[in-house]
C-alpha cells in the first residue's frame, strides 16, 4: 500500500514525542515493503527551534538512526490532492494546521479513494478542547487515539466506534539495550519542563530523593526557564540541555536508572495513557522507577516491568532497593524487555494498523456521513 503520513515534524523532536513514535511506525512500514511518505509544514515549530538549539548538526542522530527515513515540506499554497494522489491511507497527526486537516477532509469527501484517519496523540482533548473542536473532521473514515481516556473523549463527542485505540509504542531496532555492558552510574531523567505542569511532582518524585540518596541526577530536555533551571540547581542536579532521541539509546546505557513522571494531565484526566518514554526506557534495559499514574489498560505488569511509588518516600525506597540490589535490576530489566518485546513494539502497532486499515477498507466501519459533534466543544484556534 501507498500510506501518506501529514506530520508536525519528522526531522525533529525537539519537544515533539509523536516524532519518536513515527519514526520507528514508517521504519516498520517500508521494511514490510509499503510506500510511504512524510509531509511536514515549512518552518515547523519543533524544527525551527532544534536548529535555532543545536544547528543543522542537530539532525545528524535522526538521521545516522533512521537512513530510509526522508519527509517532503510543503507550504501553506501546496498541492492538497497531489500531495495524497495515489495514496490508500492517509494519516493526519493532531498537530497539524486546521486549513490542512480540513483540506484533506474535502478531498474524502470528494470521492477521494484513501481511508483518512486523525491520529490524536496529546491530551489537548481535555487541556484545550477548542484546539480539537477548530479541526473539521467530519469527512474523516476514523481517529487513533493513543489510549482508551482519550478515545472515550471521542466517543462522546458522537465517533463511537469509529476511534480506535493505537498505542504508542518502543522502536526496537533503535531502542535497544547495549550490545556490551559498561559501568553505570546515578540516575538519569529524559523530559521537557514544559509549561510546569508536573514541578511539584519533579520535585517530590525526582529530585527529592536523588539528593537524599546521593546518587547524582543527569537532566537531560528543553523549556526549561531560568526558576526551573535554579531549582535543579538547589537540588544538586546536572542539566544538560536538548538530547536527540535517537542518542537516547546510547545515554539510558550509562545510568543504573531512570524516573518517569509523568503531566498532571495523564494522571487527573487522561489516567491510563504513559508517555511514550516508558516503552523506550524499557525497550533500552534500563531500570524504571515511576511516579504514580493508573496502568487501567494493563499495558505493563507494575512491579515486575518497573517499580511504581505511592509517594516520595517509597519513591526513595524503590530507587535506593534498585541502586543497591542487583538481583533487582536484573529482574526488572528482563521483565521490561519481555513486555515490550511481545506486546509494545512498533512493529506490534504497525500490524494492529494495517488490521484497522484492513477492517476499514472492507467497508465494516465505512465512511457514514457527518458527525454528531454537538456534545463537542466550541469552535477555537489550536495553540501548539
Amino acid at each position: 500500500m501507498k500510506i501518506a503520513y501529514f506530520t508536525h515534524s519528522l526531522a525533529a523532536c525537539w519537544n515533539h514525542g509523536n516524532a519518536h513514535f513515527l519514526r520507528g511506525v514508517l521504519s516498520e512500514l517500508i521494511r514490510q515493503g509499503h510506500d510511504v511518505v512524510a509531509y511536514e509544514p515549512v518552518n515547523a515549530w519543533s524544527l525551527d527551534n532544534l536548529l535555532r538549539d543545536a544547528g543543522e548538526t542537530g539532525l545528524d542522530a535522526y538521521r545516522s538512526a533512521y537512513p530510509t527515513l526522508t519527509s517532503t515540506s510543503y507550504g501553506p499554497e501546496a498541492d492538497l490532492e497531489a500531495l495524497c494522489d495515489g495514496s490508500d491511507v492517509v494519516l493526519v497527526h493532531e498537530w497539524n494546521d486546521p486549513a490542512v486537516v480540513a483540506g484533506i477532509g474535502r478531498l474524502r469527501r470528494a470521492g477521494a479513494a484513501f481511508t483518512l484517519l486523525f491520529h490524536d496523540t496529546h491530551h489537548r482533548a481535555v487541556s484545550d478542547p477548542e484546539a480539537i473542536r477548530a479541526f473539521d473532521l467530519d469527512a474523516y473514515d476514523g481517529v487513533l487515539a493513543f489510549g482508551e481516556t482519550l478515545a472515550a473523549v471521542y466517543r462522546r463527542w458522537g465517533w463511537g466506534d469509529r476511534v480506535v485505540v493505537w498505542h504508542e509504542a518502543a522502536d526496537t531496532a533503535v531502542f535497544r539495550p547495549p550490545a556490551q555492558e559498561g559501568e553505570r552510574r546515578g540516575l538519569v531523567w529524559i523530559g521537557n519542563w514544559g509549561d510546569g505542569e508536573r514541578s511539584a511532582e519533579l520535585e517530590t518524585y525526582l529530585f527529592g530523593p536523588a539528593q537524599a540518596l546521593d546518587l547524582g541526577l543527569d537532566i537531560f530536555g528543553v523549556r526549561y526557564p531560568a526558576e526551573a533551571l535554579a531549582t535543579l540547581r538547589r537540588y544538586g542536579a546536572a542539566y544538560h540541555g536538548w538530547l536527540p532521541n535517537a542518542a537516547a539509546p546510547g545515554v539510558f546505557a550509562q545510568y543504573r536508572a531512570t524516573v518517569h513522571v509523568p503531566r498532571r494531565f495523564y494522571t487527573d484526566r487522561l489516567p491510563g495513557i504513559p508517555t511514550i518514554r516508558v516503552f523506550e526506557a524499557l525497550a533500552c534495559g534500563i531500570p524504571l522507577v515511576s511516579a504514580p499514574w493508573s496502568d487501567s489498560e494493563g499495558l505493563f505488569d507494575v512491579g515486575q516491568d518497573f517499580l511504581m511509588a505511592r509517594d516520595g518516600a517509597e519513591m526513595a525506597k524503590h530507587l535506593k532497593a534498585v541502586r543497591d540490589d542487583a538481583s533487582l535490576r536484573r529482574s526488572l530489566v528482563e521483565h521490561g524487555l519481555a513486555t515490550i518485546r511481545t506486546r509494545h513494539s512498533c512493529a506490534h502497532r504497525v500490524d494492529e494498523l494495517l488490521a484497522v486499515v484492513a477492517r476499514w477498507r472492507t467497508g465494516a466501519e465505512a465512511l457514514s456521513g457527518p458527525l454528531d459533534r454537538s456534545s463537542g466543544p466550541p469552535s477555537a484556534q489550536p495553540n501548539p
